[in-house]
């Protein structure tokens, strides 16, 4: 190791990219104050100069439509602005003594430069964490933020043709895209096609009617399924007949996505197709539940059939690692010590010794896990 890895290793989970001098400071700042680190110092003046997480700050909460709101928050140090629109971003919230995580697209086009980031957050009736944040979490509220990841990612430059479908919240991706490509004066021949129940249920309504005002390159159309139906695919060829042509982004409900992925399949086109997908396709009748250990943590919980693991050892305060949380990233995957545990995705069951996806596994009697 090199003097200045020795120096930077102390911050090093927090190093900001392009800034050398800074971590080299960091570093020293740590190898001067151990055992203690410049967190016991630095958290009383600013939460957000953190050498051991990231952080963000709550610095306002924006009514989107009557179940969603966009939250814009400041990160501390470490945050790299330099993300691909499309991308996620994990965050912790502290409720009820414990950090609640959760996966959301940022909604903010990256800017090397940039100052806050913002995630669009719709509240689910079965969501403890989704619900605070859009009708209960205050300004100044101090978070824990997860570096962004994700594969459903806007190339740059972009296609010359794109096809954009999306329903309901799938649409928060998307829109980071579509402000990144009007920021950098890219915005190539758009078709986006989105899916809500009514017009007031449409997130950045009056954004999205702008855009295509202002470039005619993009069409927009938008199906209001409550009083129109759902939008059939069979009316692509009358409407966009070129849409074989184009490099498809589609984001929504499971239903709608498997739809998609059969008909692009059979068509020829899988590979002009990307996805993303917010909730799990549960194949799988999930396990019997039962007491789960968490080794190396020192704590258990009893979870039922149909809690995945990952949400199970966040309930007990375990600091699981984490990604997708949607079983794609491969980011959760840790040891199963004893027991059993089932995949909802396959219906599969994993026995003592195998690596599992904790996010998308549940327990099939008691189990413990490496974590």
């Amino acid at each position: 190791m090199g003097l200045r890895d020795w120096l930077e290793a102390p911050a090093a989970a927090v190093a900001a990219p392009g800034r050398p001098r800074l971590n080299v400071l960091r570093g020293i700042a740590s190898r001067v104050t151990t055992p203690l680190l410049p967190d016991d110092y630095l958290h009383l003046v600013n939460p957000l100069w953190s050498a051991r997480e990231l952080r963000g700050r709550v610095m306002d909460v924006r009514r989107e439509t009557h179940d969603s709101a966009t939250l814009f928050i400041k990160p501390g140090w470490g945050f790299n602005f330099r993300y691909q629109p499309g991308q996620y971003i994990g965050i912790g919230v502290l409720l009820d003594g414990r950090w609640n995580w959760r996966s959301y697209s940022l909604t903010s086009p990256p800017h090397p430069e940039g100052k806050l980031i913002s995630i669009t957050v719709k509240a689910m009736p079965e969501g403890q964490l989704s619900s605070h944040l859009v009708n209960g979490v205050p300004e100044g509220t101090i978070v824990r933020l997860a570096a962004p990841k994700g594969n459903f990612a806007l190339p740059a430059p972009p296609p010359e043709k794109i096809l954009f479908l999306t329903a309901g919240s799938g649409l928060t991706p998307v829109i980071a895209m579509l402000r990144t490509m009007d920021r950098r004066g890219q915005l190539p021949d758009v078709v986006h096609v989105h899916s809500a129940p009514t017009a007031d249920d449409v997130l950045f309504g009056d954004e999205l009617k702008a855009l295509a005002a202002s470039h005619p390159n993009i069409v927009s159309h938008l199906q209001l399924t409550r009083s129109q139906g759902r939008f059939s695919l069979d009316s692509l060829d009358q409407l966009y007949p070129d849409w074989r042509e184009r490099q498809t982004w589609a984001c929504g409900p499971i239903a709608m996505l498997e739809e998609i992925e059969q008909r692009w399949l059979r068509e020829g086109i899988a590979d002009k197709l990307h996805t993303e997908r917010f909730e799990i396709s549960r194949v799988g009748a999930g396990g019997q539940g039962g007491t789960v250990a968490f080794a190396r943590s020192g704590r258990e919980i009893h979870a039922d059939g149909a809690t995945p693991l990952l949400h199970a050892g966040e309930s007990a305060g375990v600091q699981m690692p984490f990604g997708c949380r949607m079983g794609i990233c491969q980011t959760c995957v840790v040891t199963l010590t004893a027991g059993a545990v089932r995949d909802l995705r396959s219906g599969a069951t994993h026995h003592e010794g195998e690596r599992i996806q904790t996010c998308i596994s549940v327990a099939a009697g008691d189990c413990a896990l490496d974590v």
